[in-house]
């Protein structure tokens, strides 16, 4: 008598009843219970579309850590990088926080040319998954935000475009100082030499 023949039969005895119980399940006409519901995952319309997407960035040869903000498809400078988000989302205040961005990140070369590093989701809660690793800078997402100190592309792009304000009639107007004439500052003392 072997050793496997026991074990053998075991195994095959098993296997065949396994499939003739499977089989009288399947040919049960009694539908199965219900299932207890699942919670609903979070849907797509939880998550806030912002319109700042606030980087962090490391210069490795300064040690500088500098925080800038970026406008959805504006495209910002740090150092040789030029760092561009396309969506930046996170969830409401009540929930727990996730906050990633779509980058796009373009270094600039020494030929002046213009080659892409980096493309992809960032993740806030996550810095060192995603962040761009570069030789001299790094960059990574540090949240999304509705409002920002740095006025938008379209604000500034109207400033530039106005005429240059003009001064109140009230304003005195300086006098012309010629080359032979020098007056002096009535802010200053009189010296006399």
């Amino acid at each position: 008598m072997s050793f496997f023949n026991p074990i053998s039969t075991g195994g095959l005895a098993l296997a065949a009843s396994l499939a003739v119980s499977t089989a009288a399940f399947a040919a049960s006409s009694t539908p199965a219970a219900p299932a207890a519901a699942a919670p609903a995952a979070p849907s797509g319309s939880d998550r806030i579309t912002n319109a700042i997407a606030e980087f962090a960035g490391i210069d490795k040869i300064t040690g500088r850590i500098i925080t800038f903000d970026v406008y959805i498809d504006e495209t910002v400078q740090f150092g040789a990088l030029q760092v561009t988000p396309r969506v930046c989302y996170s969830r409401p205040q009540t929930e727990e926080p996730k906050t990633d961005s779509f980058v796009e990140v373009d270094e600039i070369t020494l030929d002046r040319k213009i080659r892409r590093i980096f493309t992809g989701w960032m993740f806030a809660e996550s810095p060192g998954l995603n962040a761009v690793e570069h030789a001299v800078y790094d960059v990574w997402l540090k949240e999304c935000k509705q409002k920002s100190d740095v006025p938008p592309p379209d604000a500034a792009k109207a400033d530039a475009s106005k005429p240059a304000a003009t001064k109140p009639a009230s304003a005195k107007p300086k006098p012309a100082v010629t080359p032979d004439a020098t007056e002096s500052d009535p802010t200053e003392p009189a010296t006399t030499n």
